[in-house]
């Protein structure tokens, strides 16, 4: 009961819509209305205040090192303080207080990997900031995540991990087909382009810019070009 307990109080705090919070209170905007329609700490930078990434960011992470390292203390063993991270991930990716329309779950994913596999999360966030750098976050987020259990296995790390890392490589992937229900276009060739967009680019359209800077009053899906 114990062990199951730490798993809910993962998908419970994930579940803290830290982003949507954030946009309500700071500029009252509904994130899931703006730009990638994304409840995370990028939408918060590009639509509510650069400042507010910072301590978004930092209580995304919390959410998930939180009860990993609650289930570590306790004495429970590793594979479930792996699990109450990724509890935090799916709660964070799928909130229950807002329809389950969410995040990414980067952030708490790195809250899990700090407690569990510090490497890991320094593996990661250097993917993350190389990506800045080229323009391509979301492709080497893709490959950092994929590469994580070779990682956990060359440094010797816990096979939990790896086994996490496997996991987050699934949720990533179908958050982002899934892409908080986004429809996508009837045409069998762009839904195919949007369907690879979506798993490579994180996004539907060909411009990040499109994508990113998009407008409640605009389209529901911008078009694919």
């Amino acid at each position: 009961m114990l062990d199951l307990g730490f798993i809910l109080m993962g998908y419970l705090l994930g579940s803290i819509p830290t982003a949507y919070l954030a946009g309500r209170l700071l500029r009252g905007v509904d994130l899931r209305h703006w730009g990638s329609r994304t409840v995370s700490g990028t939408a918060v930078y590009y639509h509510v205040a650069r400042w507010a990434l910072l301590p978004v960011g930092l209580f995304d992470v919390l959410k998930a090192a939180l009860p990993t390292l609650g289930a570590l203390s306790l004495g429970r063993p590793r594979g479930v303080a792996v699990a109450a991270g990724l509890a935090a991930v799916l709660g964070h990716n799928w909130p229950v207080w807002l329809g389950f329309h969410g995040g990414r779950g980067i952030g708490p994913f790195l809250g899990m990997l700090a407690v569990t596999f510090p490497a890991g999360a320094l593996w990661l966030l250097g993917a993350l900031a190389i990506g800045r750098l080229l323009g391509a976050t979301a492709i080497m987020a893709l490959l950092a995540i994929a590469g994580l259990p070779a990682l956990v296995w060359l440094a010797g790390g816990p096979s939990e991990v790896a086994f996490g890392g496997l996991a987050m490589l699934g949720i990533t992937v179908i958050k982002r087909l899934e892409a908080n229900r986004e429809p996508l276009p009837p045409d069998p060739v762009e839904r195919r382009q949007v369907f690879w967009r979506r798993l490579w680019l994180d996004r539907d359209t060909a411009s990040w810019e499109a994508w990113m800077f998009r407008h409640p009053g605009d389209r529901h899906r911008m078009p694919a070009g």
